[in-house]
């Protein structure tokens, strides 16, 4: 079997995932050749997200080489993919989930945010700052793009008091010892795909190649949960921009919801079953006629 191209962005983060899918795959006995790959989401940095336009802010630049064959695979931080994929295009494993709470992260370990003092917390995140807005209007935010070094440069230079991020990036960046506050996912759900690492390819990838590479990557259960998540996200049609929020549990029950912008309004259900492209649709249509429809029209007129 040839060489595996498998294309990535130039983050540390995303390097750190490509070098742990290339081992994981020569382990397996395969040849692996990263490749780098600039996005619009790295090169503009001074916009929020949902000014760029969330569709495939991350993604783009990777997908254009799956289709010319440059790469043969691309991975991505589950949590940054569209919920619709091309139809030339398909994701063929996801990696075992890493713990997928976000973490209050700060210089200052004694931060809470119930302690009722005000503080400011850099993010870009629409969920982060629309449930802050929610459960701690006390809670100041400012605007924080950029990779994780990026923005632990800016928190240390006192840009702001704290960030918020996933628990999965800032364990594999070695920032653990920064972590102030473990974020309930009761309250603070995260993001569709949070903690897992997903892999896509065009569909016309040589079949060998596509069944190895899913042999060594694909964590079943994760997969699962993904499965239902995404299937969720994709019926409310929610972008990174969005502020929807989704985890799926080992029960096979679903939790997931929409909050507006101004944190005002928080819809939550939670569904159980046994197909997780059918839970994902069920709860998002419990959530849409419970007025996640109207929430959602508000947000895209608004972003």
């Amino acid at each position: 079997m040839s060489t595996i191209k498998l294309g990535t962005r130039g983050s540390k983060l995303a390097l750190w995932q490509a070098e742990y899918i290339r081992e994981t795959l020569e382990k397996g006995g395969l040849q692996v050749e990263i490749v780098v790959i600039n996005t619009k989401g790295d090169q503009i940095l001074d916009r929020s997200l949902s000014k760029i336009g969330s569709k495939g802010v991350f993604t783009e630049e990777l997908e254009e080489q799956l289709r010319s064959g440059q790469i043969d695979i691309a991975q991505h931080s589950a949590k940054d993919l569209q919920s619709e994929l091309s139809e030339d295009l398909e994701l063929i494993a996801f990696t075992e989930r890493e713990k997928v709470n976000d973490v209050l992260v700060s210089y200052d370990k004694s931060l809470r945010l119930d302690s009722g003092k005000s503080f400011v917390v850099g993010t870009s995140s629409t969920r982060r700052v629309a449930m802050l807005k929610h459960y701690y209007p006390h809670i100041r935010t400012v605007d924080m793009r950029g990779n994780l070094q990026t923005r632990m440069a800016k928190l240390e230079s006192g840009v702001c008091d704290a960030i918020i991020l996933a628990y999965a990036g800032v364990h594999r960046m070695g920032y653990e010892e920064h972590i102030a506050e473990m974020l309930s996912t009761d309250k603070f759900t995260p993001a569709v795909g949070q903690g897992s690492v997903a892999l896509e390819c065009a569909i016309t990838l040589d079949l060998e190649k596509k069944a190895k590479i899913r042999e060594l990557c694909n964590h079943a259960e994760t997969e699962q949960q993904l499965l239902a998540e995404r299937a969720f996200l994709r019926r409310l049609q929610g972008g990174c921009s969005i502020p929807v929020f989704g985890l799926s549990q080992k029960s096979g029950s679903l939790m997931g919801g929409i909050v507006s912008l101004d944190g005002s309004e928080i819809l939550k259900e939670t569904i159980t079953g046994n197909n997780p492209l059918e839970i994902g649709e069920a709860l998002a249509e419990k959530i849409l006629s419970r007025g996640g429809d109207r929430i959602l029209k508000e947000i895209k007129a608004n972003l």
